[in-house]
């Protein structure tokens, strides 16, 4: 027996494609949505984490801030108390300064020579005096170069001829003498030494060369 489909076959064959692919472009478009939805989420999370690194770093940086605040307090404090102590030494420094030249001035001045005048100008000292012969003077500029601990480099400014009137009759020829003398940066030992200031047998030996000074 033979069948004879009169159906529209054709018609129902395009209806099932046409199904087929509006179900394949719905499930393409669902695809699509659920990986731009995943694509989303992933970004939303990643920039919450982002944000919250970045929230911590802030926190730490303005602790760290912070500390260096209090680094940099405390680094003023210090200079500042590094500079008092410095004022301190000076000034102790300043305080035994004529006492030490004075000392000084009567180590090394020689026999012969009597200082009349000392003037101080902040490390410069000018000594004005009257020697006997020129080789005292010489003498004296040697002792303060080469022996001193606290007077450097003598300068010899003037020397002349100063006649002396003993009587009537007599005169005797003497040097008046001017010279520069520099006032060496002691160490803090010498400063704080117990006694440095009148100490030695030059302290005894003062009287037998009277110092008639004027300091300024």
């Amino acid at each position: 027996m033979i069948l004879i489909n009169l159906l529209p076959y054709r018609e129902e064959k395009r209806k099932r494609r046409k199904t087929a692919f509006f179900v394949g472009l719905g499930l393409a478009a669902a695809a699509g949505a659920a990986i731009v939805a995943a694509a989303y989420m992933l970004v939303q999370h990643l920039t919450s984490e982002q944000q919250r690194r970045n929230q911590y770093l802030s926190m730490e940086i303005g602790r760290l801030d912070d500390q260096i605040k209090d680094i940099a307090n405390l680094r003023a404090e210090i200079e500042s108390l590094k500079s008092r102590q410095r004022a301190v030494e000076d000034l102790q420094t300043d305080r035994n300064t004529p006492v030490q030249l004075l000392n000084e001035l009567a180590r090394h001045t020689p026999e012969g020579v009597y200082l009349t005048s000392i003037r101080q100008a902040d490390k410069v000292v000018t000594i004005s005096g009257i020697a006997q012969t020129n080789e005292r003077v010489s003498e004296f500029l040697r002792n303060t170069s080469r022996n001193s601990e606290w007077l450097d480099r003598p300068e010899l400014v003037e020397i002349k001829v100063a006649n002396l009137s003993t009587n009537s009759r007599d005169q005797k020829r003497l040097y008046d003498f001017s010279m520069r003398v520099s006032i060496k940066e002691p160490s803090r030992e010498a400063v704080g030494k117990p006694g440095a200031a009148a100490s030695g047998p030059a302290a005894a030996a003062a009287p037998a060369r009277p110092l008639a000074s004027n300091q300024s």
